[in-house]
């Protein structure tokens, strides 16, 4: 569960219900203490076992083991999560007084169970009935293939059922199109089509499940020790006691709670609601309007899933579609991470004067004392990547944190994981990764068809095509379809998770970007973050809605704000696949060249927020601002003589500024001056 934190400084657990009104997973059941203890064991047995395979892996192989991850997680997740309800006119009889499963979840769960253990009874002969598929495989498979659909469309919506059964479609009726169409494939028939399906390994157990069950849920488990560890209070108290009296304390603090209660909590929605319900308080006394404060909340949090050592889920898919270490990703993250909050404190000072907020008390106790007493949280979080560093994987790194945490929570009386606790936080790790790997299994569906049919790179040239019908410059080319797969991807982002938004456009997008001499490392990064920042974009904006409700204010004015807060991470993923030199962003080639494009992104971020924030040493004028704008994307292109241009450009807006604040601070004509 998210860690929330309360108004008298200690934590809550937000309920799942108000987290996922604004999250995009739905909310689970409230079940019955009975019912919710036994869900919770085996939840908990699912997480020792997930455990135990980090180090003694069955000697069946991978795919073995997916499958019974699934067979153990679909089964709950049908009866953890909603199904259909029926309306009152319809239902002649009284409505159920709980909200427990039915007997149609109970059944479908027990058929999950059963089409799920199949492949089991005679996995080597199954495996070697592929090209051949009985008809037992084929209703079995077609029967998981429903309720995996149905099991995601209980847990995200409508969007990526619907989304499969169109690639499906594809798939079948594709061999019908004319030869002379680039979408048009040879056709596949339904047995083919489930046999890749279950079968193979780039259907439901695919990369993406594979993710889910092993970095994903390992990572869930270690949020929820370190949630019930203490960790999460730790950070917020931490991030209270280190900005002092001053009016942009406030917001630092939320920035930086933000960014650390985003390593326990893995969701940048939950992040900002969690860190809301505490920090609106304290803004509001500074005098900072509902509208700005909720945009910051809502920045800080997407900020979280942004930003090492977490990221996000999608990074742990990244690592494994570039066949890399999950550091080196991390790697790729820390300069976009460093002008990504580097434009939010920019933002926050600019407010702080815009506003006229004032110095608050953010908190009385000391920083120095709370790191000497509870410091030791963080040595967890430098255990995963110290582990790493010395090529441990990631998922073996995760389980040495985990048994770290577990043995530093007795040095804290209150949260000491004893068996109560221990229970809870296992059972809770696999609870939470229930959405996603519902969502992994069903994109599966998404990976297999564009595999199988060569979609992917049909697409790529069909997008290509497109945009070489314009001009025939390679560079404007590169441009359009850039353009386009970001908003193709943002508009994705609306309707889906980050995860299965990141799944697809990988699959589909980044080939078109690939093709036009992106490197795959900088594709993946550019559809990761705005698969990401899709939670701060008009007109649904998740995380600024949630943050608007606890604000107070007005929901589309509070998106913008989000918006202007996380401006730079829009257009700094430009720079990744548009300049020669956008690699160096990414951590990329010498030290000397990711220092100096470091230097010039933080000037072009500096001019971004005057764009947004109307602020240089006084408020702006059109003209400073509208300077500005060509200042920004000129140093973003990372070119000598684009940085020339740009950095003239901004001296130019900055003198205007300072002849303004001159004539500002003259005194007017009859003025005494004592």
């Amino acid at each position: 569960m998210t860690v929330g934190i309360g108004t008298g400084g200690g934590l809550v657990a937000p309920s799942e219900s108000e987290l996922a009104e604004y999250e995009q997973e739905k909310p689970a059941r409230q079940l019955r203490p009975a019912l919710d203890l036994a869900i919770s064991v085996w939840c908990a047995i699912i997480s020792v076992g997930v455990l135990l395979q980090v180090f003694f892996p069955l000697p069946q192989g991978t795919q073995f083991y997916l499958v019974i991850f699934l067979a153990a997680v679909l089964p709950i997740t049908l009866l953890c999560y909603r199904g259909w309800k029926v309306p009152s006119f319809v239902n002649p009889f009284k409505a159920r007084a709980t909200d427990n499963p039915g007997i149609t979840d109970w059944i479908l769960a027990v058929i999950a169970l059963a089409v799920c253990v199949y492949p089991l009874v005679d996995f080597d002969g199954y495996l070697e009935r592929r090209q051949a598929p009985t008809a037992l495989d084929v209703v079995a498979g077609a029967v998981l293939l429903l309720l995996l659909l149905e099991a995601c469309r209980r847990t995200t919506g409508w969007v990526l059922p619907l989304f499969s059964l169109l690639f499906i479609a594809y798939a079948y009726y594709g061999g019908y199109l004319p030869y002379t169409w680039s979408l048009a494939h040879q056709g596949f028939n339904f047995d083919a089509i489930i046999a890749q399906f279950t079968m193979g390994t780039a259907g439901f157990y695919g990369t993406p499940l594979s993710v889910a069950a092993s970095y994903i849920v390992l990572f869930t488990i270690y949020g929820a020790v370190l949630d019930y560890s203490g960790a999460g209070k730790f950070f917020i108290d931490l991030s209270f006691a280190a900005f002092k009296r001053s009016r942009t304390a406030p917001g630092r603090t939320v920035t930086f709670a933000g960014f650390l209660l985003g390593s326990v909590s893995g969701s940048g929605t939950a992040t900002a609601v969690s860190l809301g319900t505490v920090s609106w308080p304290i803004l509001r006394r500074a005098g900072y309007p509902p509208e700005p404060a909720g945009g910051m909340l809502a920045a800080s949090g997407i900020g979280a899933i942004l930003s090492p050592p977490t990221l996000g889920a999608a990074a742990f898919i990244i690592a494994e579609f570039l066949q890399v270490s999950y550091l080196t990703v991390l790697g790729y993250a820390v300069i976009p991470t460093i002008l990504y909050y580097l434009g939010i404190l920019l933002a926050i000072e600019i407010d702080a004067r815009r506003h006229g907020t004032t110095s608050t008390e953010v908190s009385e106790q000391s920083a120095l004392r709370l790191l000497l007493r509870f410091g030791y949280h963080f040595l967890s979080l430098f255990v995963i990547i110290g582990f790493m560093a010395v090529d441990v994987p990631p998922f073996k790194a995760v389980v040495y944190a985990v048994i770290i945490q577990f043995g530093l929570s007795f040095l804290d009386r209150e949260h000491r994981l004893a068996a109560g606790p221990l229970f809870k936080a296992l059972a809770q790790g696999t609870r939470s990764v229930l959405p996603v790997a519902a969502t992994c299994a069903t994109a599966g569906v998404i990976v297999a068809v564009t595999t199988q049919t060569g979609l992917g790179l049909n697409l790529a040239e069909i997008i290509v095509g497109a945009a070489r019908g314009l001009t025939d410059n390679h560079t404007v080319v590169l441009i359009l379809t850039v353009v386009l797969s970001a908003f193709a991807v943002l508009i994705l982002g609306l309707a889906v998770p980050v995860t299965a938004s990141f799944i697809i456009a990988a699959v589909i997008i980044a080939p078109a970007l690939v093709q036009l001499g992106v490197t795959q490392p900088e594709a993946y990064m550019f559809i990761f973050y705005y698969a990401v920042l899709s939670e701060v974009s008009p007109p649904t904006a998740l995380a600024a809605v949630a943050t608007s409700a606890i604000t107070g204010g007005k929901v589309m004015p509070t998106m913008w704000q989000a918006w202007k807060y996380t401006l730079p991470a829009f257009l700094v993923p430009f720079a990744f696949v548009l300049t020669d030199n956008g690699a160096h962003l990414l951590g990329q080639g010498s030290l000397i060249g990711m220092l100096w494009t470091l230097a010039v992104s933080m000037l072009a971020v500096a001019a971004l927020a005057v764009v947004t924030g109307g602020w240089i040493l006084v408020a702006t004028s059109w003209i400073e601002r509208a300077l500005c704008v060509p200042a920004a994307v000129l140093l973003l292109y990372l070119a000598p003589v684009t940085i020339t241009a740009g950095i003239c450009l901004l001296l130019v807006a900055v003198v205007i500024n300072l002849v303004r604040r001159t004539r500002q601070a003259r005194p007017t004509e009859g003025t005494v001056v004592p």
